[in-house]
């Protein structure tokens, strides 16, 4: 089964001290003791943020690793991200991130692990990288659309609740035809998705949400999904 778990944020970066969506994905994998690899290009592979992955995912029944592409491991780039049950891309600037990916034929690999069901996750950048467009800060201050890898289809903004223009912006968007049709998550929710079709919404805040956004008739319609605590 091909897996994305497409965070608006949350995670060990985000809640250090609310494992539940680090939790829910690594129970996904069939494997007592999941391999799950880090990919903080986004961040420029930023050493802190490595630190503080190893530092939560010691915490679970899991054996972590990393990939830097600007200190390359000493196996193949494929053949360390095929071995892995979960990928787990971090957040910052996605737009980078995407670029380096593809010189580096990242994007490549990554689909041929989705495809053999390498279950694939990430908040913020690594949440929109998977959709076909995706709403970034990574031009700067304005909030922009962004072409992304097109695994899944639509559109996809992080941070729904936590960053104020972010629901006006996206709404205008699809509203006015410069982004395609699709979902949104605040922090703290986690949209799974099986093959390419939304299966389930899940959170690690009670009241946090997922949303699907569309148009009928001219008019935008924006639509609460139903979302799962997983604390309850």
């Amino acid at each position: 089964m091909r897996q994305i778990i497409a965070m608006g944020g949350g995670g060990f970066s985000m809640e250090p001290d609310n494992p539940l969506l680090d939790e829910y994905i690594l129970k996904l994998s069939n494997a007592a003791k999941p391999k799950v690899c880090f990919l903080p290009t986004a961040s420029g592979d930023a050493e802190g943020y490595i630190d503080r992955f190893y530092t939560s995912f010691a915490q679970h029944t899991c054996e972590p690793t990393h990939l830097s592409l600007f200190r390359l491991p000493n196996v193949g780039l494929e053949e360390l991200l095929l071995d892995q049950d979960v990928i787990y891309v971090g957040g910052g600037n996605t737009k980078n991130m995407l670029a380096l990916w593809r010189e580096w034929g990242i994007d490549v690999i990554l689909r041929k692990c989705w495809e053999q069901g390498v279950i694939l996750a990430g908040l913020s950048a690594g949440s929109i990288c998977w959709f076909e467009e995706g709403l970034t800060d990574s031009y700067g201050e304005t909030l922009q659309s962004l072409k992304c890898l097109g695994f899944l289809k639509g559109s996809n903004s992080p941070h729904y609740d936590s960053e104020k223009a972010r629901r006006s912006i996206f709404q205008k968007l699809i509203l006015s035809d410069q982004m395609s049709e699709g979902y949104a998550a605040d922090d703290g929710v986690a949209l799974h998705f099986t093959d390419t079709e939304l299966f389930k919404v899940v959170s690690s805040r009670p009241n946090a949400k997922g949303y699907s956004l569309g148009k009928v008739g001219g008019q935008l319609i924006e639509q609460e999904l139903d979302t799962i605590y997983l604390g309850a």
